[in-house]
């Protein structure tokens, strides 16, 4: 397996300051020769499995994405080495494809986009019947429902549900995973039918040659100039997250105000204390950026130190109850009437 470079570049001893100050292009990081080139091995590996020709192209950017006009697959720089992966944990919290099987899973998605532009998929009748117009526009907010058994679930927050071309990818992307058992997962779900039809449609198309075969790069690194702050301070506002900010009257039947427990712990540094485990665990439910709910987090902490409350009774049961609550304040959040979700286009 390739390894990740280490002492290649001059920036991995810059301070987490003096590197949010270097441009995206003078990192000047690659696919090959990481860990990231092993991936694509294995997507290849599959996709010969699966009896289909095309083999995406890869290059480092700035964000995931598969152009329509070459097919390739855009990855993220901060993949290309730990020293980037570490400064994108400490902005993000998340890093978003920094396991093989979350880099998997995602470009898995990607061919699927290939595949859809290398073939011209979406102008077949039946494609769009089942997955709808491909040129209905992207929206800015897209409201899922959880609960659909009409799409698929493979990334996270119901991400099939956002357009046409979204549900393809994530269909394809689950009948082409090893063992994903779609027959059996998705029995009696309206959104077998798709997976059938993806079935049907690849032994197909892996007879013939792909439309599409240019070995361009939109939007490689070397043509980004923007810092990495610039980038982070984008990336960080993209993940802004309008929550409610009363939250007192939860609080009070969580945590108590009584002034016989004055010599219990703050609530407010139990949740410091314990707010990785929580961002953990409600993302994991919610599917939620942890990045999101650290913000609300820090909205709560304020609010209990400003109402004095404290930590009284046996740790993990307050752990799971502030759990539940953060996890029903999100959803609301998410999913309430007068709440559309945010995608990261």
């Amino acid at each position: 397996m390739s390894t990740m470079p280490r002492g290649k570049f001059a920036w991995t001893s810059l301070t987490d300051e003096e590197l949010l100050e270097v441009r995206l292009k003078d990192l000047k990081v690659t696919v090959e020769g990481t860990w990231l080139e092993d991936c694509l091995l294995a997507l290849y590996d599959e996709l010969a499995q699966a009896g289909l020709r095309v083999r995406p192209h890869a290059w480092i950017s700035s964000e995931w994405f598969s152009p329509d006009n070459t097919p390739g697959i855009a990855i993220p720089f901060y993949l290309a080495h730990p020293r980037l992966m570490r400064l994108e944990r400490k902005m993000i919290i998340d890093v978003e494809g920094g396991t093989w099987r979350e880099c998997m899973a995602i470009l898995r998605h990607e061919a699927g986009h290939v595949l859809q532009h290398a073939y011209a998929l979406a102008r077949r009748r039946k494609w769009q019947h089942l997955f709808g117009p491909s040129s209905q526009r992207y929206p800015r907010y897209y409201q899922p429902n959880p609960a659909s058994r009409h799409f698929v679930q493979h990334l996270r927050l119901w991400y099939a549900q956002s357009h046409p071309d979204e549900d393809f990818a994530e269909t394809f992307a689950i009948w082409l995973r090893p063992r994903s058992n779609w027959r059996v997962r998705y029995a009696g779900w309206p959104a077998l039918k798709k997976l059938e039809y993806v079935d049907d449609l690849m032994g197909e198309i892996a007879k013939q040659r792909p439309l599409l075969k240019r070995g361009e790069r939109v939007d490689p690194l070397s043509s980004l100039n923007e810092t990495l702050g610039e980038h982070y301070r984008k990336k960080q506002a993209l993940y802004a997250f309008d929550t409610p900010k009363t939250y007192d009257r939860d609080l009070h039947r969580l945590f108590s105000a009584d002034p016989k427990h004055r010599r219990s712990e703050a609530a407010s540094t139990f949740l410091r204390r314990n707010r990785a485990k929580l961002r953990k665990l409600v993302a994991k439910w919610t599917g939620e950026y942890q990045l999101t709910l650290d913000s609300v987090l820090d909205d709560m902490i304020a609010r209990c130190r400003e109402l004095n409350l404290r930590a009284v009774g046996p740790e993990h049961k307050l752990v799971m109850d502030f759990t539940v609550l953060l996890t029903a304040k999100t959803m609301h959040a998410l999913f309430g009437p007068s709440r559309r979700r945010r995608i990261a286009l």
